[in-house]
């Protein structure tokens, strides 16, 4: 097949992109600062950087919504090759703070005031991919403003993207369906639905509590409220039965069946470390760059950055499941009907 000659510049339609910088600090009446230019490119990156992101982001929600996932295939592999992806431009988004960071306070007041209202708390992209990975309204930090600056256009993107599936909804319902944990199917028995009876459940909890120092007892009641608790939690996302199959990975990870799943859970934690990193570069930037003033949009500036720091932890609860692991030596031993299906298979 016979493709078209394509020209560098016309693909990468250079041309757009490198009259796409016009400084304000350049129009007539007003005096040119030189360091406007790379603010503007810096956050021009941010955003190309945000729509690969998105791109990632979208693609693995779309495998995740199947209707079942053969963790045998490609499309497991190919979800935690896309997450590794977006944390590896994450760790690019925290280092390019590095070159922001090469303007001083002085050299960004010669332009900052000619900005308002313009901010980047109107980064529509960064919204929805939060609301893609699992951020819902009401965890948000600043909810009374947080679309306020935004156009009709860029806030329906955004409440869209807040009705579709998220990472975390999807996480939760793959989890659901994982059948290591059938009592009938690998341990010869049943426990009559509940969890608490469950013939390896049973035997880690006693370890577990076994385990745990005077001043850790307590941890017991959370162990039941998130393993067993057979009350819906409005604040939780992930049910006791996906919280059962994602600490089951993390104990059982040696296993070969279990090795891409924990890597899932894995790099989903790793996400949530990098967006916190950026957070807290950018917080203290910020402060560097303008003390306690208030942002350019209006908001209280480090404030609410700190604000959405402390709250916008998208997969907390994953992490918070190693608060219930158990030194490798204690752990309880598999059937051997279980151990043949999570090992390689000759």
């Amino acid at each position: 097949m016979a493709y078209r000659p394509v020209y560098y510049g016309e693909y990468l339609q250079l041309e757009k992109i490198l009259e796409a910088q016009s400084p304000v600090s350049d129009e007539p009446g007003n005096e040119h600062a030189h360091d406007e230019m790379l603010f503007i490119v810096i956050h021009q990156a941010y955003e190309l950087w945000f729509k690969q992101i998105l791109f990632e982001v979208n693609s693995v929600v779309e495998i995740m919504n199947k209707p079942s996932i053969n963790d045998n295939s490609a499309d497991l592999q190919a979800i935690v090759h896309r997450l590794r992806r977006v944390v590896t431009i994450m760790r690019v988004l925290v280092q390019q703070i590095d070159i922001l960071e090469t303007m001083t306070p002085m050299d960004f007041l010669e332009f900052r005031d000619m900005l308002r209202p313009a901010s980047g708390f109107q980064s529509w992209q960064f919204k929805i991919l939060e609301a893609r990975l699992g951020l819902q309204f009401d965890e948000r930090h600043g909810q009374q403003y947080y679309v306020s600056q935004l156009n009709q256009k860029e806030i329906d993107l955004i409440r869209d993207a807040e009705k579709m599936p998220s990472v975390m909804n999807l996480l939760n319902q793959w989890l659901e369906r994982m059948p290591f944990l059938d009592a009938q199917a690998f341990w010869g028995q049943d426990q009559g639905g509940h969890a608490d009876t469950h013939p390896f459940w049973a035997e880690y909890e006693k370890r577990y509590s076994d385990s745990l120092a005077e001043a850790e007892k307590s941890n017991l009641q959370a162990f039941r409220q998130i393993f067993y608790g057979a009350e819906p939690q409005a604040h939780r996302r992930l049910s006791p039965q996906a919280c059962r199959s994602a600490l089951f990975i993390m104990l059982y990870r040696g296993y070969p069946m279990l090795e891409l799943p924990f890597q899932l859970l894995e790099v989903m934690l790793e996400i949530d470390n990098q967006l916190g990193s950026w957070r807290y570069r950018h917080i203290n930037m910020v402060r560097r760059m303008i003390g306690s003033r208030i942002g350019t949009g209006g908001s209280t500036g480090a404030g609410y950055l700190q604000g959405a720091m402390d709250k916008h932890y998208i997969f907390r609860e994953i992490a918070q499941l190693n608060s219930f692991l158990l030194d490798r030596r204690r752990l309880p031993a598999l059937p051997s009907s279980l151990t043949g299906k999570l090992g390689f298979q000759f």
